[in-house]
Protein backbone atom coordinates (compact mmCIF):
# COMPACT_ATOMS: atom_id res chain seq x y z
CA UNK A 1 0.00 0.00 0.00
CA UNK A 2 1.30 3.42 -0.97
CA UNK A 3 1.54 5.96 1.84
CA UNK A 4 0.96 9.30 0.13
CA UNK A 5 1.45 12.59 1.98
CA UNK A 6 -0.22 15.45 0.12
CA UNK A 7 0.61 18.79 1.71
CA UNK A 8 -0.21 22.40 1.03
CA UNK A 9 2.78 24.72 1.01
CA UNK A 10 6.38 24.31 0.01
CA UNK A 11 8.64 23.00 2.73
CA UNK A 12 11.86 24.31 1.17
CA UNK A 13 15.05 23.71 3.09
CA UNK A 14 15.28 23.76 6.82
CA UNK A 15 14.97 21.63 9.92
CA UNK A 16 11.40 20.53 9.16
CA UNK A 17 12.40 19.37 5.69
CA UNK A 18 15.32 17.46 7.19
CA UNK A 19 12.98 15.67 9.61
CA UNK A 20 10.50 14.76 6.87
CA UNK A 21 13.35 13.46 4.73
CA UNK A 22 14.88 11.51 7.63
CA UNK A 23 11.67 9.62 8.38
CA UNK A 24 10.66 9.18 4.74
CA UNK A 25 14.01 7.50 4.06
CA UNK A 26 13.36 5.08 6.93
CA UNK A 27 9.95 4.02 5.60
CA UNK A 28 10.06 0.48 4.25
CA UNK A 29 6.61 0.84 2.69
CA UNK A 30 6.12 2.54 -0.67
CA UNK A 31 5.59 6.25 -0.11
CA UNK A 32 5.28 9.52 -1.94
CA UNK A 33 5.14 13.18 -0.94
CA UNK A 34 3.27 15.66 -3.09
CA UNK A 35 3.43 19.39 -2.44
CA UNK A 36 0.69 21.72 -3.61
CA UNK A 37 0.61 25.52 -3.52
CA UNK A 38 -1.10 27.13 -0.51
CA UNK A 39 -4.12 27.81 -2.71
CA UNK A 40 -5.21 26.28 -5.98
CA UNK A 41 -3.41 23.41 -7.59
CA UNK A 42 -5.03 20.11 -8.33
CA UNK A 43 -4.97 17.10 -6.05
CA UNK A 44 -3.39 14.07 -7.71
CA UNK A 45 -5.91 11.49 -8.85
CA UNK A 46 -6.51 8.93 -6.12
CA UNK A 47 -5.41 5.35 -6.52
CA UNK A 48 -8.37 3.03 -5.99
CA UNK A 49 -9.23 1.39 -3.83
CA UNK A 50 -7.84 3.78 -1.28
CA UNK A 51 -8.52 5.79 1.83
CA UNK A 52 -8.26 9.52 2.47
CA UNK A 53 -7.10 10.82 5.83
CA UNK A 54 -7.15 14.52 6.71
CA UNK A 55 -4.95 15.99 9.41
CA UNK A 56 -7.51 18.18 11.10
CA UNK A 57 -8.02 19.81 14.47
CA UNK A 58 -11.42 18.07 14.71
CA UNK A 59 -9.90 14.65 14.14
CA UNK A 60 -9.32 11.68 16.41
CA UNK A 61 -6.17 11.56 18.50
CA UNK A 62 -4.77 8.14 17.65
CA UNK A 63 -1.98 6.38 19.49
CA UNK A 64 0.89 5.10 17.38
CA UNK A 65 -0.37 1.56 17.94
CA UNK A 66 -3.89 2.48 16.79
CA UNK A 67 -2.53 4.13 13.65
CA UNK A 68 -0.46 1.02 12.97
CA UNK A 69 -3.56 -1.19 13.28
CA UNK A 70 -5.51 1.07 10.89
CA UNK A 71 -2.73 0.87 8.33
CA UNK A 72 -2.60 -2.89 8.79
CA UNK A 73 -6.36 -3.23 8.29
CA UNK A 74 -6.35 -1.03 5.21
CA UNK A 75 -3.41 -2.93 3.73
CA UNK A 76 -5.03 -6.29 4.48
CA UNK A 77 -8.35 -5.08 3.03
CA UNK A 78 -6.58 -4.43 -0.29
CA UNK A 79 -6.31 -0.66 -0.19
CA UNK A 80 -3.71 0.43 -2.71
CA UNK A 81 -3.21 3.95 -1.34
CA UNK A 82 -3.60 5.77 1.95
CA UNK A 83 -3.64 9.50 1.25
CA UNK A 84 -2.77 11.83 4.13
CA UNK A 85 -3.75 15.42 3.40
CA UNK A 86 -2.30 18.40 5.25
CA UNK A 87 -4.14 21.63 4.56
CA UNK A 88 -2.94 25.20 4.38
CA UNK A 89 -3.28 27.66 7.27
CA UNK A 90 -7.09 27.58 7.20
CA UNK A 91 -7.31 23.78 7.16
CA UNK A 92 -10.25 22.00 5.56
CA UNK A 93 -13.88 22.94 5.13
CA UNK A 94 -16.85 20.81 6.19
CA UNK A 95 -17.34 19.39 2.69
CA UNK A 96 -13.74 18.14 2.58
CA UNK A 97 -14.05 16.71 6.10
CA UNK A 98 -17.23 14.84 5.21
CA UNK A 99 -15.61 13.25 2.15
CA UNK A 100 -12.62 11.91 4.11
CA UNK A 101 -12.47 8.38 5.49
CA UNK A 102 -10.72 9.52 8.66
CA UNK A 103 -9.76 12.75 10.41
CA UNK A 104 -6.74 12.64 12.71
CA UNK A 105 -5.29 15.24 15.02
CA UNK A 106 -1.92 15.56 16.72
CA UNK A 107 -3.53 17.06 19.80
CA UNK A 108 -5.42 20.17 20.71
CA UNK A 109 -2.49 22.52 20.13
CA UNK A 110 -2.16 24.32 16.82
CA UNK A 111 0.84 23.08 14.86
CA UNK A 112 2.52 24.79 11.89
CA UNK A 113 1.81 22.75 8.77
CA UNK A 114 5.54 22.12 8.27
CA UNK A 115 5.78 20.59 11.74
CA UNK A 116 2.62 18.58 11.10
CA UNK A 117 4.27 17.14 8.00
CA UNK A 118 7.34 16.10 10.01
CA UNK A 119 5.17 14.61 12.76
CA UNK A 120 3.12 12.69 10.20
CA UNK A 121 6.23 11.28 8.52
CA UNK A 122 7.52 10.17 11.91
CA UNK A 123 4.22 8.56 12.88
CA UNK A 124 3.99 6.70 9.56
CA UNK A 125 7.53 5.39 10.08
CA UNK A 126 6.68 4.41 13.67
CA UNK A 127 3.41 2.70 12.67
CA UNK A 128 5.06 0.68 9.92
CA UNK A 129 7.89 -0.20 12.33
CA UNK A 130 5.32 -1.50 14.81
CA UNK A 131 3.82 -3.69 12.10
CA UNK A 132 7.29 -5.02 11.26
CA UNK A 133 7.86 -5.86 14.96
CA UNK A 134 10.77 -3.44 15.08
CA UNK A 135 12.23 -3.45 18.60
CA UNK A 136 12.52 0.36 18.75
CA UNK A 137 8.91 1.04 19.51
CA UNK A 138 7.88 0.82 23.13
CA UNK A 139 4.20 0.93 23.96
CA UNK A 140 3.69 2.51 27.34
Amino acid sequence: MLLHIIARGKIGRGPEAELVDRYAKRLAWPHKITELPDTGGKLPAPVTPGVTVLLDEKGEQLSSMTLARRLERWRDDGMREARFLIGAADGFDEAQRSEADLLISFGRATWPHLMARAMLAEQLWRATSILANHPYHREG
